[in-house]
């Protein structure tokens, strides 16, 4: 005869089950980054992580506001780290936020994205969390980026660009769609 809901084996009444969810610690983040442009060439500097899959993803650099530090300083940071590109913001373009879960925490990340015009450096895949970094033209992002709310933003930056709000840094739609990606460690010419 099978045990009843009162016996052991089965739940008891008023009692929970002993299988609870474990809790998760909830954290907020906040990072800075953002669209990093070389105007010249109509290029944008991306960096590619390979996921859990092993798929590489592009996707805008950012990273962690360090303390003292405005989201403004920490874009141009994280970019220079993680392209090796030194960019000058023009504009903030948006934030977005979402939701993962890393190891125990549930991570709330709120991530401020910067316009930025490429003013020093070269393209380089030095940082450790970075797997590659590519100039694409800009024309083509949208194709690329694996976010669809980075591609929203970028769209955001792009006309503002085409606007020529910025002083007068926008560049032709002709002229954006006419490069060709240049890819690797920044030795390419575009």
């Amino acid at each position: 005869m099978p045990p009843s809901p009162g016996r052991s084996g089965g739940s008891q009444p008023g009692r929970r089950n002993r299988r609870r969810r474990r809790r998760l610690r909830t954290v907020d983040e906040t990072s800075a980054g953002g669209l990093v442009i070389d105007g010249v060439h109509g290029l944008a500097a991306i960096i590619g992580r390979l996921d859990r899959r092993g798929r590489l993803l592009w996707s805008l650099p950012k990273g962690h506001i360090e303390p003292g530090e405005t989201p403004e300083q920490t874009a141009v940071r994280e970019v220079a780290e993680e392209t090796g590109i030194i960019g000058r913001v023009v504009t903030a373009i948006g934030t977005i936020d979402y939701w993962f879960v890393a190891g125990n925490r549930r991570i709330h990340k709120t991530v401020h994205h910067f316009l930025m015009d490429a003013v020093d450096g070269e393209l380089s895949d030095e940082d450790v969390e970075v797997t590659e970094v590519a100039w694409v033209p800009l024309g083509e992002l949208d194709e690329v980026l694996a976010y669809a709310d980075e591609r929203r933003l970028v769209r955001r930056a792009l006309s503002l660009r085409d606007d020529g709000d910025h002083g007068g840094v926008g560049l032709a739609r002709s002229e954006r769609l006419g490069a060709r990606p240049t890819r690797g460690s920044g030795t390419e010419q575009a």
